[in-house]
């Protein structure tokens, strides 16, 4: 029975995804007017951003486990029409479309697309600005963020730069992502809670609001299981990524609410329960346990979201709960429990990672 409920929900999430994928974010469109970094055409990022990134990732996994024709369909034909517009400038946040488009490429056998993410890993290697210690600088399309190390940073970003390593055989972009990954550890891990604070800053060297923000959590929850599957490390490295990830799960198991969700800010039951944290959480531990990167314990831990996130999926086959894109909250915590919830595509590839992960 909850088999046929998550097939059903799958397929509402497919449904919809197209009408998601493409709904125009106008308060990031209407900023990009007075603060588009590049200077360049802005209709080149509308649908090509960190947002719809997360949603095709979503997707091709989607498309891998099942093999429908209709899923890689729509990726061609977002990524076809991409090449017609043009594309934006490289930044972190404009990296991540580039993770699928590389799958794709490789699946493919496609030279076009190929020769485009060969470029755009050059460029996040050789041109993204740096911060102390080479960290890559979390540069956004409207958003400098001067010597700042974000959480973000390793699922938009540095994931496709080590899946293009794999794919090339280039131990220097091998080498520089599972280094990104230390570094990020290094300065956002909370000691006292395996967490992770959203951000870290070179110029005054602190955390900001030190919030133990959800979503930035997930990221993290996913992103090393990803990694090393995709790159397939080992040794230190693997130990180092797999010892932070337990850290973080412990507290994870504290901190999930009685109802199996999580919170926006992971360690604060006043704030709000997010959905889009909650999927990425659960389907981190799952695909951790399932690895045998985590006890299996976490099975239960993750599963004990299932039910809330079913039921947050609407008929329309949309992730309701989920919170808006959100800067750094530099001051204050309370700044992560005012953001606004609203439809995005990132919520409905996390609900799909996460359900595609329990079958």
């Amino acid at each position: 029975m909850v088999l046929e409920k998550i097939d059903t929900k799958l397929e509402k999430l497919l449904v919809s995804f197209k009408e998601v994928l493409y709904e125009v974010d106008e308060t990031f469109i209407a900023g990009m007017k007075d603060k588009n970094i590049a200077g360049d055409d802005i209709e080149r990022y509308r649908f090509w951003e960190w947002t719809q990134g997360v949603g095709l990732y979503g997707f091709w996994k989607l498309y891998q486990q099942e093999g429908n024709k209709e899923v890689l369909d729509t990726l061609i034909d977002y990524y076809e029409r991409q090449f017609v517009i043009g594309f934006p400038a490289v930044n972190i946040n404009t990296t991540t479309p580039m993770l699928t488009l590389s799958f794709l490429a490789e699946h493919l056998d496609n030279e076009k697309y190929m020769v485009l993410c060969e470029r755009w890993a050059e460029d996040v290697m050789t041109k993204l600005p740096r911060t102390l210690e080479g960290g890559f600088q979390h540069l956004t399309s409207d958003t400098l963020n001067s010597q700042e190390l974000w959480d973000d940073t390793l699922f938009m970003t540095v994931l496709f730069l080590g899946n293009m390593g794999r794919i090339l055989k280039r131990q220097d972009y091998l080498d520089e992502a599972a280094y990104q990954f230390m570094l990020h550890i290094k300065y956002l891990t909370d000691p006292k809670t395996g967490l992770w604070f959203h951000g870290w800053t070179f110029d005054g060297r602190h955390n900001f609001a030190e919030a133990l923000w959800g979503r930035g959590n997930c990221w993290i929850t996913a992103a090393i299981p990803e990694f090393i599957e995709i790159t397939n490390c080992s040794g230190a490295v693997k130990r180092f990524l797999v010892e932070a990830l337990k850290a973080q799960a412990v507290s994870l198991k504290r901190y999930q609410s009685d109802g199996g969700m999580w919170h926006t800010l992971v360690d604060d039951p006043t704030s709000y329960v997010e959905a889009s944290a909650t999927c990425g959480f659960a389907y981190g531990l799952l695909k951790a346990a399932n690895l045998q990167l985590l006890d299996k314990s976490y099975i239960d831990v993750a599963n004990k979201a299932l039910s809330p996130i079913l039921d947050l999926i609407s008929e329309e086959g949309v992730l309701e709960q989920v919170s808006y894109g959100t800067a750094m909250g530099r001051d204050s915590k309370d700044f992560y429990k005012n953001i606004e919830i609203k439809s995005m595509p990132y919520g409905q590839a996390l609900a799909i990672l996460f359900l595609l992960e329990t079958k």
